[in-house]
């Protein structure tokens, strides 16, 4: 608006010049051409006449200044007859004002308009060479310099602009003045010279011209208070803005306003000119209700940069560049990174860019309803003694509420509605329970429930099951999907049996982010197959975090912001190592999380029916066993059978062969010679057998 004010300004300077211009060579004419007087006197009256139809952007209906002045004309026209020789005359009273108004003032502000650019390009080099300070290799001594540099440009560009504006409006009276103190000049110099008479200088014009005088006196009073008024106040200014410029004021003095529903600023912008190069341009940035709007300078308007309605936005490093943050859009396929000038300004933009990714700005009263919801934000999630206390003294009234008063959270951060009550907070959420905002790498600590074999740990692992040497642990799975995902916390729940617990763990992260301005966010690749779900870098394709299948008790995603989801992982040990512990883990996706959850629970329906194949099969394998087993058996007893079989045919041989022998002999044997033949006929017949 400033700069869109200053060029009507210089366009009006412009005109003036070029009309002034034109009126000072006609009264030259008047000086030099005292034979060609009458013709320059009757083309200063026509050029007074032409005065209404000029286009002053300032000064256009001025009716009085087009009366007045066509009022001189007709009296210059009728006298143009009359002038002769008025060299001196006019050189002292109608050529000097003018020219001095032609020489001095229009030349000022020429000049003025040199030095102000000038100013402004060295104010815009000094930003520049500011942004670029490092933030990891960061020189004292350089930053010094670079900071000495911007304050002493910004002061330059300041006090140049406001004596500049002062030039440009204290032109407005010296236009008056250049235009009618010639006239009069000019007018007394013709009643001095030629000591008109009655006829043609009669007393209704003295009276005219008397007040003509009146009000040039008038104006140049008027324009002296005023630039001492101009003056006052720039020397206001210059104390009142010396804090303002500095790049990066002091908080404490100029604190973050955390319930802005609209921001206008200078950011610069991050614009890839290859596949790894990109410069950073500065450009003016507003929102404009769920739009951020950019203008480059010397736009007549802004044009659209993003919709900002259910965008997200993170704070990122970027090429070694201070107070960077990223804004993706609700679909996911459009992002923009930018960097603001000032950690203040940093805060403020995402602060506002959160309320307006919310749609507070369609309430009546934005900045009320942003400031309530932080405030709902603040009262929902408190250090863990304050919420101990807290729980205590709730417990009596709850129970006597009983089971009535059991609600659950079902809108979302942003929403306007009540907190949960104390029986809900106490059944879904432990006490005590600190939030995990960021991933702890296996490498150098094993969570609850992470069963992190040793040929695992940091391991680079293919996503979509492929792997060179050795056979991945997930290649003979029949799902595999793959989400892109950003971890925004997680926390242990005393239950995992309904989503609420989900939707209450949501709240508490989102609210403790907000309270403690946790802006980053890590992203992260998630595979989801029958066995595990687990979270990959998307630069190293290092696993990041294992979650067994069948742990994973609980999925849901939000009622409101669809990209929001969660889930609940059902883990062995925790604070008391005799009882199992449920920790909720929740994310925010590109696209809808329900597409994420239903992948979960397909991997989940596989995995059961596999595990059903499975049961069935080693019961298969066990008939089979045992019906072998019992073959085996039978195989053995029809064997004994045949060998009993074969033994007695040999003993009845050997009692034939003995009797065909021995005929008519009988032989008597006591006891134990009986019982010593049957042990040798019983090792002879072994000896046979094994022969």
């Amino acid at each position: 608006q400033t700069r869109s004010l200053l060029g009507v300004f210089e366009e009006d300077a412009a005109a003036i010049s070029n009309y002034i211009n034109q009126l000072f060579q006609a009264m030259h004419r008047i000086y030099d051409a005292q034979n060609e007087l009458s013709a320059a006197t009757h083309l200063t009256s026509k050029l007074l006449k032409e005065y209404e139809k000029q286009r002053f952007p300032l000064g256009g209906d001025d009716e009085v200044m087009t009366s007045t002045l066509q009022q001189f004309a007709k009296v210059i026209d009728e006298l143009s007859s009359c002038h002769a020789v008025l060299s001196t005359q006019l050189a002292d009273a109608m050529m000097f004002p003018i020219t001095q108004f032609k020489e001095r003032d229009l030349k000022e502000i020429l000049t003025l308009k040199e030095v102000f650019q000038i100013a402004s390009n060295d104010h815009d080099a000094a930003i520049t060479r500011y942004s670029r300070l490092s933030k990891r290799r960061e020189n004292e001594k350089i930053k010094a310099e670079v900071t000495e540099d911007v304050y002493t440009s910004r002061k330059k560009q300041h006090q140049t602009m406001m004596h500049y504006f002062c030039a440009l409006n204290t032109l407005q009276y010296k236009k008056k003045i250049a235009l009618l103190e010639p006239l009069l000049g000019y007018m007394q110099a013709q009643i001095s010279f030629f000591k008109m008479g009655s006829e043609n200088l009669n007393e209704q014009l003295e009276e005219f011209l008397n007040n003509i005088g009146t009000s040039v006196q008038n104006v140049r009073r008027e324009m002296d208070c005023e630039v001492e008024n101009m003056q006052q106040t720039i020397e206001d200014l210059e104390v009142a803005s010396d804090p303002l410029y500095l790049p990066d004021p002091d908080p404490t003095k100029f604190p973050v306003h955390r319930n802005l529903t609209r921001k206008a600023g200078y950011l610069n912008a991050r614009n890839k000119t290859g596949l790894v190069s990109s410069i950073w341009e500065r450009q003016f940035y507003f929102t404009q209700g769920g739009n951020l709007m950019s203008q480059a300078r010397g736009d007549v308007a802004g044009g659209l940069v993003m919709d900002i309605d259910n965008c997200s936005v993170m704070a990122v490093d970027c090429e070694d560049r201070r107070y960077c943050f990223q804004i993706t859009s609700f679909d996911g396929k459009k992002s923009s990174i930018l960097q603001a000038e000032s950690k203040k300004d940093y805060e403020e933009w995402i602060c506002t860019i959160n309320n307006i990714s919310k749609q507070i700005y369609l309430s009546e009263n934005p900045e009320e309803m942003a400031a309530r919801v932080n405030q709902s934000a603040l009262e929902a999630v408190t250090p863990s003694p304050s919420f101990q206390q807290r729980h205590e003294s709730l417990r009596p009234s709850v129970q006597s509420r009983g089971p009535a008063g059991r609600t659950s959270s079902t809108g979302s951060l942003g929403s306007d509605s009540a907190a949960l009550s104390a029986l809900s907070l106490d059944s879904l959420v432990a006490p005590d329970t600190p939030i995990q905002f960021d991933i702890i790498s296996p490498v150098s600590e094993d969570l609850p429930g992470q069963a992190k074999s040793s040929g695992q740990s940091g391991r680079r692992t293919n996503p979509f099951g492929e792997s060179g040497g050795s056979k991945s642990e997930t290649e003979d799975s029949i799902l595999h999907q793959l989400f892109i995902v950003r971890f925004l916390g997680s926390m242990e729940v005393k239950s995992d049996e309904s989503p609420d617990v989900v939707y209450e763990t949501m709240r508490q992260i989102l609210a403790a982010r907000a309270i403690h301005n946790v802006f980053r966010m890590t992203e992260s690749h998630l595979l989801v197959t029958c066995d595990c779900l687990k979270l990959i870098d998307p630069q190293t394709q290092v696993t990041r975090l294992r979650f067994p299948l069948p742990s994973v008790v609980l999925c849901a995603t939000h009622q409101e912001n669809k990209r929001l989801f969660g889930f609940v992982l059902r883990t062995s040990g925790g604070r008391a190592e005799s009882r199992q512990t449920s920790i909720c883990y929740i994310f925010e996706s590109n696209n809808e999380g329900e597409k994420i959850c239903d992948s979960v629970g397909l991997a989940k329906q596989i995995a059961f029916h596999a595990e059903l194949d499975r049961k069935a099969s080693e019961k298969q394998k066990e008939i089979e066993r045992v019906k072998e087993k019992q073959q085996k058996e039978l195989n053995k007893q029809k064997q004994i059978e045949k060998d009993l079989e074969e033994q007695s045919r040999l003993i009845a041989a050997s009692s034939r062969s003995n009797q065909s022998s021995g005929e008519g002999q009988f032989v008597v044997l006591s006891s134990s010679q009986s019982e010593d033949s049957d042990l040798g006929e019983d090792g002879k017949k072994k000896r046979e057998s094994e022969a």
